[in-house]
């Protein structure tokens, strides 16, 4: 039998019998049609996992009896953020679902020179929502007992001058740049990786982050694209310096 992992934002330590909140409840009723008896696994982001069984299936009220709890190990050994600019259609819901999949730690949403992509604070804040879900179901899959942090959208610049003056390895994924993935010593206190839009970043997008002290990397001689570009970064730094 398959393992069932669900995510619920509520508090479980301690808890012994709880009722699911009714986004977990239809997804286990409706969508794994899991039936009372069925074992599965709860996570809030505490970093733990905790074992259950359902117990009650009455309409659109869920049941379970929590068993017990285990410590989940699955981060990777740095903080890792990854900021990504916005991409059009569901481009960025594959980029916060991989992301989350590869182990980042934080996910920031950028405006930046040439993004296509504009949100009024409405918008922005609904897509914020929906990302924070498709991370939570990323987590769900993955295994991950800690959910990366996603981000409001905002603009480079303002990103750029709130972060602290010591913030780890910085990068920007910049076609023609010399660096490569292997050639990184990664510290303690991990990296940022900066994703231009469709149509790459511009000059003054370059300009501020040299002048915050990002340095360009390369992925080799083929241009990615924006969705891929991250993910394929990404990859080969846990391959080269992670848990990969």
């Amino acid at each position: 039998m398959r393992q069932i992992r669900l995510y619920v934002d509520v508090p479980l330590a301690g808890v012994a019998e709880l009722v699911l909140p009714d986004a977990a409840a239809r997804h286990a009723t409706r969508v794994l049609r899991l039936t009372a008896g069925h074992p599965l696994v709860l996570f809030n982001g505490d970093g733990n996992d905790y074992d259950a069984t359902l117990q009650d299936v009455a309409g659109k009220s869920v049941g379970v009896r929590v068993l017990g709890h285990r410590v989940v190990a699955r981060e990777a050994p740095w903080p890792l953020t990854l900021a990504q600019c916005l991409a059009r259609g569901d481009k960025m819901d594959l980029v916060v679902q991989k992301a989350t999949e590869l182990g980042v730690t934080r996910i920031v949403p950028l405006l930046s020179e040439r993004s296509g992509v504009r949100l009024d604070a409405a918008r922005a804040d609904k897509r914020l929502r929906h990302w924070q879900g498709v991370a939570a179901a990323a987590c769900e899959q993955c295994g991950r007992a800690r959910l990366p942090q996603v981000d409001a959208p905002r603009s480079l610049d303002a990103w750029l001058a709130g972060l602290p003056a010591s913030s780890g390895l910085r990068l920007a994924l910049l076609p023609g740049s010399a660096r490569r993935v292997r050639e990184l010593t990664m510290p303690a206190d991990g990296a940022m990786l900066v994703v231009g839009p469709e149509g790459g970043l511009g000059d003054r997008d370059v300009a501020a982050l040299t002048a915050g002290g990002f340095d360009g990397l390369s992925l080799g001689p083929r241009i990615l694209r924006t969705e891929t570009a991250g993910m394929a970064a990404l990859a080969a730094i846990q391959a080269c310096h992670g848990d990969a």
